[in-house]
């Protein structure tokens, strides 16, 4: 043991003389393993952030969409799906245990004593916040009664009531939508962005029958239908009868396209996931070859140590040294470069990650493993680049070296 403290400890010694030698080793490791860190910690940030987004659109649900795959290309949606169509789907779907209709507005102006704000505007039922489970954080809610009697009450969003009301307590204010007054029943908590990047705190939620007859002049189309089913297991399945339903019910023959499209949580994992795996490609490449890069960075200089410390390595042999002893050292003087390199790696790419965060609202998550597989990998590089200059100085005859 004292042995292998007192080599580890030379290894260090060596290592500190050749500071600018030691600083480029550093460097070209910390480039590679930046990178490799940033990868990591994006693609454990992307599944953090999938299974929050799942759990807030619910693994037990899908959204029905008025207007196919076709239609969304063009950046059009046509209103496809009636409410008599809602209300025949809830007959024919015992398995859904809510089957809630949404209608929208994508750009509605409210305003308060002069301050407007433009808001999506959401015409839903009473269901709406236990369907979605964002519920009112101050306040009430809806009542049957308000859907019923069409009455003009609604809930603010997060980011609506701070920018209208700043601070103030909104509920049992009137607030102006499309010029109409709303009494304020209750503020909905905060829910953050969507997969796209959607503010979702910029909502005002209205009574649907409001919406459609008073502001919308609709009595016969709905936007969205979100369902939610008892079994989760079998959602995929419900996916592909809900396409069918719609089918059979709007009489589309089979060379035409769905007038629907159907949207669970698999496809925020989806979209996530490749976005990540752009991310794991365009990074791990440039971390890949950053590190292989460093790894004959270090074995060249290393080789390079050997040749000029030749007299000292055979004067060691001399003494007594084996060659297991010089190989040691010298892989230990490699690995202690690279666990350096790995380190500053690591730190470079939080400060990276807080770059992409900024620039790209990107989902990064660091962890203990992030830094664990940072390390690993470096220690890899130190063993692999020095294993072949360590060989050599292992070779070398004592007494040849000594008379050099």
């Amino acid at each position: 043991m004292k042995k292998l403290v007192k080599i580890t400890f030379e290894s260090i010694k060596a290592v500190s003389a050749y500071k600018l030698r030691t600083f480029f080793c550093i460097l070209s490791v910390a480039l590679g393993i930046s990178s490799i860190c940033v990868i990591v910690a994006a693609v454990e940030g992307t599944f953090k952030k999938a299974y929050e987004m799942v759990d807030k659109f619910g693994p037990d649900a899908i959204l029905i969409i008025g207007g196919g795959e076709e239609a969304r290309a063009f950046e059009y949606r046509a209103k496809t799906i009636t409410v008599e169509d809602v209300e025949a789907y809830r007959q024919s779907f015992p398995g859904a245990y809510s089957v809630m209709p949404m209608t929208f507005d994508m750009n509605a102006q409210v305003s308060y004593k002069g301050k407007k704000y433009l808001v999506r505007l959401i015409g839903a039922t009473a269901e709406f916040t236990s369907s979605w489970a964002w519920y009112v954080e101050e306040g009430f809610d809806f009542t049957e009664a308000d859907i019923d009697e069409n009455r003009n009450v609604c809930l603010l969003g997060s980011n609506v009531a701070k920018e209208l009301f700043s601070g103030e307590y909104a509920g049992g204010k009137y607030i102006l939508i499309k010029q109409i007054p709303m009494l304020v029943l209750g503020i909905l908590s905060s829910r953050g962005t969507s997969p796209a990047g959607e503010n979702l705190d910029d909502r005002v939620i209205i009574p649907i029958s409001t919406m459609m007859k008073k502001i919308q002049n609709e009595s016969k189309y709905v936007n969205v239908v979100r369902a939610k089913f008892y079994d989760q297991s079998k959602l995929r399945s419900y996916e592909k009868e809900t396409l069918a339903f719609f089918r059979q019910r709007h009489n589309i023959s089979q060379d035409e396209p769905d007038d629907i499209s159907v949207i669970s949580s698999k496809l925020i994992m989806t979209f996530l996931a490749a976005l990540t795996g752009s991310l794991v490609v365009f990074l791990g490449t440039t971390g890949i070859i950053s590190l292989i890069v460093a790894g004959f960075v270090l074995a060249n200089l290393f080789l390079l140590s050997v040749n000029e410390r030749t007299k000292e390595i055979g004067i060691r042999r001399a003494l007594g040294a084996r060659k297991w002893d010089i190989m040691f050292q010298f892989v230990g003087e490699s690995v202690i470069v690279t666990s350096v390199g790995g380190i500053f790696g690591y730190i470079i790419s939080v400060f990276a990650s807080k770059l992409l965060t900024l620039v790209a609202d990107f989902p990064i998550y660091f962890s203990f493993n992030t830094f664990l597989i940072g390390l690993v990998l470096s220690w890899v590089v130190g063993v692999f680049s020095g294993l072949q200059p360590a060989k050599r100085a292992a070779d070398i005859n004592p007494i040849e070296a000594i008379r050099k």
